[in-house]
């Protein structure tokens, strides 16, 4: 078992890292550098210095103000980076100082910029799904899953997302789901093999489900409300990613 230090600064990087994937989130959709320029507040375009970037103290610090002009800033950017360093935390819990470790936080990082673009402007950027679907096939080729279940999920993630648009599209004539959700999937299905790419969409569709009935019966959506569904395949993903494995082999385990 690790040591609470060892725990304690896996986390701590973690959100050093969530402050990063804060800057992806917010530059990404408008097709912005990430590392150029410096960190500067959204309201007033003040520069940034260091102390005003210190993950989540900066924030509680200045009452989730600006320094400069007082507007207020998002809950969203501590978050990002508290649920960072729990991914960095639980992951490192669960696999140790490894490989396959490296490359699940990689993965759980690409999850959490594409579910806070896909809550907050409803795009999922090409720039990391479809590199994504290659680093995780190429991965799997040498750590779990496995090549031929990561390929497999490729197909089968991106493939039945693809067909339930299309047969969405043909019958009521209008989009009903992104291609960027059909590049998640399969992105999903790299990284994590065929099983856990079906228990990724079982948990996402219920959850949006469940979201989408609580929007109608509060008065607050109607029934063409779009919910952006990247964001429920993203907690879907990093759900199975750390608990899906023996969900999956309990379920399979009844076809055997």
């Amino acid at each position: 078992m690790p040591t609470w230090l060892e725990l304690l600064t896996i986390a701590v990087f973690g959100l050093c890292i969530g402050s990063f994937l804060n800057v992806c989130a917010y530059r990404l959709p408008l097709g912005e550098s990430v590392v150029h320029p410096r960190s500067r507040c959204t309201s007033c375009g003040r520069m940034l210095s260091w102390f005003d970037n210190l993950p989540v103290v900066s924030w509680v610090a200045l009452r989730g103000r600006c320094r400069t002009c007082g507007e207020p800033v998002s809950w969203m950017y501590p978050a990002v980076e508290i649920v960072t360093a729990l991914v960095f935390a639980v992951t490192y819990l669960t696999y140790g100082l490894t490989l396959l470790s490296l490359v699940r936080v990689i993965f759980g990082c690409a999850l959490i910029v594409l579910f806070v673009t896909d809550l907050q402007h409803k795009i999922l950027p090409n720039v990391i799904t479809l590199p994504g679907i290659v680093i995780g096939f190429v991965c799997s080729i040498f750590l779990p899953p496995g090549w031929v279940s990561s390929l497999i999920g490729i197909l089968v993630g991106g493939g039945v997302l693809f067909a339930i648009a299309e047969v969405y599209y043909r019958v009521r004539g209008q989009e009903g789901l992104g291609m960027g959700d059909v590049k998640l999937l399969g992105m999903i299905g790299a990284f994590l093999g065929w099983k856990l790419v079906l228990l990724t969409l079982v948990f996402a569709s219920f959850t949006g489900s469940l979201a989408g009935g609580m929007l109608i019966a509060s008065g607050r959506g109607g029934m063409k409300y779009a919910l952006p569904f990247g964001t429920f395949l993203a907690v879907g993903a990093l759900f199975a990613a750390t608990w899906g494995d023996p969900i999956a082999d309990w379920y399979f385990g009844f076809y055997q």
